[in-house]
Formats: structure tokens, C-alpha cells, sequence
């Protein structure tokens, strides 16, 4: 019994030890509790006079940035929320339809070309319905589609390009303010 005693307590000390090393290492891995964590900036609160169209331009945000990080999958569950909301506009709108068109798309280019689609009538749309809260920015890449250009809508003047994502992320500039 003596015997057991004297190997298990040193060998239970050095489980310990390393299972208390092992939590100071978690601790320091989590950004949450760093001193130097990254601050992510929110951006500002969009509200549009028309709240169907309100909905509807928070699922095309995601769209843009789905297309802007070249994410097929994520693309396609924006666009079905798109559709499912586009539905309840009155005023025969073409957004259901473009929106189907990015969900049935077998890859991003075809995406790409439907959401110019979808762009241009979300354009006329927030121009027609306006802004109660903040601002948007109609953005433009003269580069997409072989030079013929296209245009997106974005909440902050930075550009993030849905046409090109990541091959030419900041490819644009700003054509437009909605107010």
C-alpha cells in the first residue's frame, strides 16, 4: 500500500499540474477575454419606408456578402429568403424572379449575372419606397460582365465586390446615395 502511495501521488501531481497548464492555455486562446480582442464595427440601422422591403434588403445583404466571399451555398439561402419576401410585394416586381434564379444557379457566375438582375430592381425599388433611418450607397464595378458594369447596393462606402469577390474584392466605387 505504501508502495502505491509514494508512485501514485507524484503521478497524480503531474496530471494535475498538466491539466491546470492545459486551462491557462484555453484561457489565453480566447479572444473574448483578451485585452487585444479585435472590435467588429456594427453597421448602421437600415430602415426602409416599406417593411416587406425592409425584410427583404437584409436577406439581399447577406446575398452580397455571400457573392463577395465566393460562397455558392450561402448565396442560395439568401436568395430563397429573397423569394419567400419578394412574394408579398404588391407592385409586380421582378425580384422573386431573380431570386429564383440564384437559388436554381449551378455555379457563382450564373449567381453573379441573376443578382445583377436583382440589383438593378432593388435599385429602382429603395429609390421608389426611400429611407426613414440612414443611408445606402449604390455601387458600381465598370468591370463586370466584360466591361458592361454592374451595379449592387451596399450600408457602408466600402466596397466589397459581389461581381469578383475575392479575385478583386475592392474593384468599384460609389454612384449613388439613397436617401
Amino acid at each position: 500500500m505504501k508502495k502505491i502511495i509514494k508512485i501514485g501521488i507524484p503521478i497524480l501531481s503531474i496530471f494535475l499540474l498538466i491539466a491546470c497548464g492545459n486551462n491557462e492555455n484555453k484561457k489565453q486562446e480566447n479572444p473574448e477575454d483578451s485585452e487585444t480582442s479585435v472590435q467588429i464595427s456594427k453597421e448602421p440601422e437600415i430602415r426602409i419606408n416599406d417593411d416587406v422591403l425592409n425584410a427583404i434588403y437584409s436577406q439581399y445583404a447577406n446575398l452580397t456578402v455571400a457573392l463577395a466571399q465566393d460562397n455558392l451555398a450561402e448565396a442560395k439561402l439568401a436568395a430563397n429568403a429573397i423569394e419567400a419576401g419578394a412574394r408579398e410585394i404588391s407592385n409586380n416586381s421582378n425580384l422573386a424572379e431573380s431570386a429564383a434564379s440564384i437559388v436554381s444557379a449551378p455555379d457563382i457566375e450564373k449567381q453573379r449575372a441573376a443578382y445583377s438582375k436583382l440589383s438593378d430592381e432593388m435599385v429602382a425599388l429603395l429609390k421608389k419606397a426611400g429611407m426613414t433611418q440612414a443611408e445606402l450607397y449604390v455601387e458600381y464595378c465598370p468591370m463586370a460582365f466584360d466591361n458592361k458594369g454592374a451595379v449592387w447596393i451596399s450600408s457602408t462606402k466600402e466596397v466589397r465586390n459581389p461581381y469578383f469577390g475575392e479575385k478583386m474584392l475592392n474593384c468599384g466605387e460609389v454612384k449613388e446615395i439613397i436617401k
